[in-house]
């Protein structure tokens, strides 16, 4: 069961309680050289990006906002380092969200000046704290890096906030530690009801980067905590959208798209399994339809292991079945089974 957080709105999305999980990824380009962000922002949609941050360094990025936004379709939320003026500059420009710790804002006037304006355009905060920046009075009150200094220092910003009575706050809790991330988001989960951005920060490259993420937000899905997710990955922002999906469909809280099974071969396969499945990713990537569809070595299991699937082949000796929802179709030589299965998959 789904923890029903608090809503909040980041422009025409909604986080929290029973709404999708969204995910998010953050542009590596200049923000104020416009042209590139928007076309990067662009792929990003086109790839299933939900929500999108920009890093604010100064007035010229925050004055890019409105330009950005009169030519992309999702929502902006601007990360803000240290100056409160940056945080106006950008509400102003027309932001929809915004990334601070009320913390390293300065002082409590400059805080509320920045609360004053998000009440003023219905404008959340997402706040929170990275293992590598909690304050040096809670690693000595609880001795270290931990879930506990993570929570106390996160509920330190949410207070400045509570304060100015100010509650559209999301909250992160980001470790590079997989298991320190899973402890701190469900501490924080079981004493507010905000809700909370996943993600395992400075993941790594890749492979690795993926299989962390993967493993530290699934489990929290699992377990029913967390309402927005970035997959923070050294790579193209796209690979972040792209896991982001796959740990959302897993689980079965993203629906719809095209779903593509394989079996991982073995001695009974007879055809160039793991090179069709890889040329048949670069096929399937742009179909756009509710399908499952799948690539079986042999014909001994495939369509009984697969005969959920929409769709699917499985090869022979130099030849291959297709089959849906486990009843073959036709059989077909091997050099024809991707063409064949595209056929196939166009009928549908």
């Amino acid at each position: 069961m789904r923890k029903k957080t608090r809503v909040i709105r980041v422009g025409n999305k909604l986080i929290g309680g029973a709404n999708p999980i969204t995910i998010q990824s953050m542009t590596n380009t200049i923000t104020k050289d416009t042209e590139a962000t928007i076309n990067q922002i662009k792929i990003l949609e086109n790839a299933g990006c939900d929500i999108i941050r920009m890093a604010i360094s100064d007035n010229e990025d925050a004055r890019a906002i409105k330009i950005i936004k009169e030519n992309i379709n999702i929502p902006i939320i601007a990360d803000i380092q240290y100056d409160y003026r940056l945080a106006l500059e950008s509400i102003k420009f027309g932001v929809d969200g915004l990334r601070i710790n009320p913390g390293n804002i300065g002082s409590l006037d400059k805080v509320k000046k920045i609360v004053d304006a998000c009440k003023a355009k219905g404008i959340s905060i997402r706040i929170g704290v990275n293992s590598g920046s909690i304050k040096k009075d809670y690693l000595e009150k609880y001795s270290g890096v931990n879930e506990d200094s993570m929570v106390e220092s996160a509920l330190e910003q949410i207070k400045l906030l509570e304060e100015l009575d100010f509650r559209d706050i999301k909250i992160s809790l980001k470790a590079s530690n997989v298991q320190l991330s899973i402890k701190s988001y469900k501490k924080m989960s079981e004493i507010r009801n905000y809700p909370l951005h996943l993600g395992i920060t400075e993941a790594g490259p890749g492979m690795k980067g993926t299989i962390k993420s993967s493993v530290g937000i699934g489990a929290l899905l699992a377990m029913g905590i967390g309402d927005t997710i970035r997959v923070s990955l050294t790579d193209d922002p796209v690979e972040e959208i792209r896991v982001g999906k796959e740990i959302l469909r897993s689980l079965g809280l993203l629906k719809g798209g095209l779903e593509l099974i394989s079996c991982p071969t073995c001695g009974r396969t007879k055809i160039d399994l793991i090179n069709i499945v890889k040329e048949a990713e670069k096929k399937l990537e742009d179909i756009n339809k509710n399908i499952k569809v799948a690539i079986m070595g042999c014909p001994v299991n495939g369509p009984g292991e697969a005969k959920e699937a929409d769709i699917g082949i499985a090869g022979g000796n130099g030849e291959g079945l297709i089959f849906s929802k486990g009843k073959i179709i036709k059989k077909v030589k091997e050099e024809d089974l991707l063409n064949e299965l595209v056929k196939e998959i166009e009928k549908i």
